[in-house]
């Protein structure tokens, strides 16, 4: 009797760890990155193309970038050297830093913004599109848009 009791207790322990189902971890739901994300790079000097030496990249640099709802050249006012003294009333949505490799991102709801980054002389940004927007960069719905902002006022082309 004393076996048959401890016989019937294994079996119905050796049962249960076989019928339990395996541990299955939650699958983490990542929400996709929204906003804008990009690279500073700085070029200086002579980027003339030449067989004699390999292109020239530019450098990795930290700047503080400032996001702005989308900017049209006739809402700025700029100096002679090109580079924006003043954006009036507007304020910018998200102001962030590139790290030391150039590398920034910040999240932002959909809408169209323009991607400046702060120099010594001003703000600068050296891409328009045939509308005279600065710098435009389109957010989408759970969609990271890609940048590479160009720091090219001491640069010859």
């Amino acid at each position: 009797m004393k076996y048959l009791t401890l016989s019937l207790i294994v079996l119905l322990l050796a049962g249960s760890l076989f019928a339990q189902k395996p541990y299955r971890r939650k699958a983490v739901k990542t929400t996709p990155m929204q906003g804008i994300c990009g690279t500073v790079v700085l070029k200086q000097g002579n980027f003339m193309p030449s067989p004699d030496r390999p292109a020239r990249t530019g450098q990795l640099v930290e700047r503080e970038v400032l996001v702005f709802p989308l900017l049209n050249k006739s809402q700025v006012d700029s100096s002679e050297d090109g580079f924006v003294s003043s954006v009036r009333e507007t304020k910018p949505v998200k102001t962030i830093k590139s790290d030391k490799n150039g590398k920034f991102c910040v999240r932002l709801p959909i809408g169209k913004y323009s991607v400046l980054v702060r120099e010594p002389k001003g703000l600068y940004a050296n891409l328009y599109d045939d509308q005279n927007n600065i710098f435009p960069v389109v957010v989408q719905k759970n969609r990271q848009s890609d940048v590479r902002v160009e720091i090219t006022h001491q640069a010859v082309f």
